[in-house]
């Protein structure tokens, strides 16, 4: 068995797949500090507040010690009851930031991979089929 996992681990498709898993979690973190430190600080400043995402709604009881209180954490870990719709916001833009980032890589890979020819060349057999018909077509009505 151990053999059989070690064959498995050694193929190419899975060490590539670690790889991309290790370099998205750095990748993550990083858009995460961009949208976190950067870019929802200024949207903040545009909405009259400095952390955007500690907007929310309380929802229920707040605790006699905590009457008050503007803090996200501190409420959520007493175990109030919050709707956080600016952390959701946050983490939003944070998705199209990601979202639009592999984009732009995926079409930049596009234009830099040379196509294969066989690509490029084959056509699928029923689209060939009709060409044939078509050109046999035209071929009787000209004879």
């Amino acid at each position: 068995m151990f053999k059989e996992f070690r064959a498995f681990i050694a193929r190419g498709n899975v060490m590539d797949l670690a790889i991309a898993v290790i370099i998205g979690a750095a990748f993550g973190k990083i858009i995460t500090s961009l949208t976190e430190d950067v870019i929802m600080p200024v949207i903040g400043k545009i909405f009259g507040g400095l952390d955007f995402s500690s907007y929310f709604i309380v929802l229920g009881d707040v605790p006699a010690k905590l009457q008050g209180s503007t803090d996200y954490a501190a409420l959520k870990k007493a175990g109030v009851p919050l709707l956080g719709y600016g952390q959701f916001i946050t983490q939003a833009v944070n998705f199209l930031i990601i979202a639009f980032i592999i984009f732009l890589m995926i079409r930049a890979v596009n234009r830099v991979m040379p196509k294969k020819e066989e690509e490029v060349a084959a056509e699928p057999a029923d689209v060939a089929l009709l060409r044939e018909i078509r050109d046999e077509l035209r071929s009787r009505r000209g004879a």
